[in-house]
């Protein structure tokens, strides 16, 4: 049965979502509410058709940073020093680059205007972190996500160039892992997170982590 969330500020047990993950409809994208819901194994993907979904899939696609798996060819792109890492200095620029690329298997963008402003809060009050790829002094590359201190909750990257996006990830990752953070989380499956170590694991233990 599918959940309709009301003013309240709660969600649905995780495990009530649908076969798909879908686990909440409406509510709002306050930022007492967003950072309830990642704390929580969830998160919000939907278009501007349509009303504000929440999602929390079964089996969750995970990385654990000492899994993180580089090429030898990326190893030689990364000593070329041809891209520069930066982060947190260009959130907006990075989001809204994000907002162009369309996830497989959607005719529309996830990132609506007003999912850009509720992460623009977010990351006015050092929830969301942004990292950003320059080659040449132009912005070519990067990624966002939702950082929870143990668990860094990736949300979306884009590239210019080849491999930018990649150089912006595993710059993360490696110093994520030196942090002692426990997992990145990558929501759901596909073949690019897969190729650089991300694995398929239970929801189940991918909550018993979020919540240590």
């Amino acid at each position: 049965m599918l959940n309709f969330l009301t003013s309240k500020l709660e969600f649905p047990p995780v495990e009530t979502a649908s076969k798909e993950g879908l686990l909440a409809v409406g509510g709002d994208l306050s930022v007492a509410r967003i950072l309830l819901a990642y704390k929580s194994g969830i998160f919000p993907w939907y278009n501007e058709e349509s009303m504000i979904l929440w999602w929390s899939p079964d089996p969750r696609m995970v990385l654990f940073p000492h899994k993180l798996h580089v090429s030898k060819s990326m190893q030689q792109l990364l000593k070329k020093d041809e891209f520069t890492v930066t982060y947190n200095k260009a959130f907006k620029e990075v989001i809204l680059n994000c907002a162009k690329i369309k996830r497989e298997g959607q005719e529309d963008t996830w990132i609506t205007n007003e999912m850009v402003q509720a992460y623009l809060k977010l990351h006015e009050l050092k929830y969301a972190t942004s990292v950003e790829v320059w080659q040449g002094g132009k912005l070519v590359g990067g990624l966002y996500g939702i950082d929870l201190g143990h668990v860094f909750c990736g949300e979306s990257m884009f590239a210019k160039v080849s491999n930018a996006s990649k150089i912006g990830f595993i710059t993360l990752v490696n110093d994520l892992k030196e942090k002692n953070y426990k997992l990145i989380d990558c929501q759901v499956y596909t073949q690019h997170l897969s190729s650089l170590g991300a694995e398929e694991i239970p929801r189940s233990e991918f909550m018993k982590i979020l919540k240590r």
